[in-house]
């Protein structure tokens, strides 16, 4: 039977800062990620980006043990605090973008995201970049135009910045339906990650891949038991695919 595959989903590589409360949860600390990733390490696991890991969540390849490293958003942390982490252990990683107007913060985001200098620069040091839409916005809610907007013009955005394909694509909230993937697989994306609280079985859907939410909050046994041993299943939530119903 195959192993089913972790993928970590990261916010912040930072410290909290002061008055931040309701998402505290997000900020893991570099010494926390330090202790994760070494751990990972120690435990025999090789860190991968989505696209590096494909093979392994498509059920083609099954020697060797493997964790997918995400984050969501693109805050320069990530680039500052995380990628020096991340090539101490030799570990690769996915970074989803929003776009345009890379580098500005907008109402959703809690800190600076990167600029289209440092995404290159993160691009360079052989992590990957995927797509997190233009705007952040509740994907099903969207129309076709707005979706189309969202899906494929962030993959335009990015790719005009990095000058290579974006294959990869993380739902904003995790919120998607039938239509919503569809748009995703439509506009040439080879993938896309959720917020469902699953490890992935090899060969299931591409563009539905659940993940597992690393909260700064957690300690270090805890982390580890749900990317260990944990089924990490979860109570649906906003996170979830929702299937269309008739009347949609």
């Amino acid at each position: 039977m195959s192993r089913s595959i972790p993928i970590l989903m990261y916010h912040h590589v930072a410290s909290r800062p002061a008055g931040v409360a309701r998402l505290g949860g997000l900020y893991v600390t570099p010494c926390q990620f330090t202790h994760q990733m070494s751990s990972l390490r120690l435990a025999g696991f090789q860190g991968l980006s989505v696209s590096a890991a494909m093979p392994y969540l498509r059920g083609e390849r099954r020697r060797g043990r493997v964790v997918v490293i995400t984050f969501d958003d693109g805050f320069v942390d990530n680039l500052e605090n995380g990628l020096p982490i991340l090539r101490r252990f030799g570990f690769g990683a996915t970074c989803f973008a929003v776009s345009p107007g890379v580098g500005q913060c907008r109402e959703w985001c809690d800190g600076p995201l990167m600029d289209p200098n440092q995404l290159r620069a993160w691009r360079s040091a052989g992590m990957e970049v995927g797509a997190h839409s233009r705007t952040h916005p509740y994907l099903t809610g969207c129309s076709e135009a707005e979706l189309r907007y969202e899906v494929e013009g962030s993959r335009a955005d990015l790719e005009q910045i990095l000058g290579e394909p974006v294959t990869q694509f993380a739902y904003p909230y995790g919120d998607c339906d039938a239509r919503v993937a569809d748009a995703v697989r439509t506009a040439g994306y080879q993938g896309a990650v959720t917020t469902r609280s699953a490890r992935v079985r090899p060969g299931e859907d591409p563009f539905l891949l659940p993940r597992v939410n690393v909260n700064g909050r957690n300690p270090l046994p805890v982390v580890l038991y749900k990317i260990f041993l944990s089924s990490v299943s979860g109570v649906p939530g906003r996170g979830s695919f929702r299937p269309l119903s008739p009347s949609q």
